[in-house]
């Protein structure tokens, strides 16, 4: 109780944010609290709702979802990039099938093409217009979403460089192939809609059989949270499920 009491002073005399926007300069009047806070004052609040076992069960699981969903993050930001070079390479190619040099063309898509696609086009104009090895600038370009992509583009500048191939030829290849590794990945990605659905319906599973039991008067919320059978109980479950959710996410993940 005194704890409860303590964290509702704390919250009262919480300062108001609207009064601090204002001491601050005009263009800089948002409050941005730091992560470590949220996870204090989170931490706190479990704590207090569920015990350690509560705090340990949390972190297992906000650390599985957050790689989760920062994997799909990437996913997706990798889709985009590849797309992007995709189109890149087509712009390069036209131009260069319109008489354009190789040089000016890779320009001129980088200028139309987003990072860090557009990045990966205009570091091989550079290399190629200062006379370096296009090839090697592209291999050790650091470009962590685009590296298989990136090797690719290198292998084909290199063909064309040493067996004399048209450029145009090799990077209309890069461009096509790249485009049936996206079509692809979009045809996994659709078909592990269903067995990810699955899986959510599952985690949520637990979760609704401690709510029924609580409507049913079983009181499983006080046994996990007020005894230490209950809080070994809560720690253990979370970490199946953390574990369950880990190994969902990586045999339906699309492999770059």
């Amino acid at each position: 109780m005194l704890s409860l009491l303590l964290l509702a002073a704390a919250l009262l005399a919480w300062p108001q944010l609207k009064q601090i926007r204002r001491l601050r300069p005009k263009g800089k009047r948002e409050v941005v609290v730091p992560k470590p806070v949220w996870l204090v004052v989170a931490a706190v609040i479990v704590y207090l709702a569920a015990g350690i076992g509560g705090v340990i069960a949390g972190a297992v699981l906000a650390a599985v979802i957050h790689r989760n969903l920062r994997q799909n993050k990437r996913g997706k930001a990798l889709k985009a990039a590849t797309e992007a070079l995709s189109t890149g390479l087509g712009g390069v190619v036209d131009e260069l099938r319109a008489g354009a040099h190789p040089i000016a063309a890779a320009e001129g898509a980088a200028l139309d093409t987003p990072a860090p696609a557009g990045e990966v086009l205009k570091a091989a104009a550079s290399a190629a217009r200062l006379g370096g090895d296009v090839e090697r600038t592209l291999r050790d370009l650091r470009q962590p979403l685009l590296e298989t992509a990136t090797d690719q583009l290198a292998k084909a500048w290199h063909v064309s460089a040493k067996h004399g191939v048209a450029l145009a030829d090799v990077l209309d290849a890069t461009r096509r192939d790249l485009d049936e590794q996206a079509a692809f990945a979009r045809q996994v990605n659709a078909r592990m809609a269903g067995p990810r659905a699955s899986a959510a319906v599952l985690a949520a599973l637990p979760i609704l059989g401690v709510l029924l039991g609580e409507l049913s008067g079983a009181r499983p919320l006080h046994v996990l949270t007020g005894t230490t059978a209950g809080q070994f109980l809560l720690v253990l479950g979370a970490l199946f499920l953390a574990a369950g959710l880990w190994w969902t996410q990586r045999i339906t993940e699309v492999k770059s």
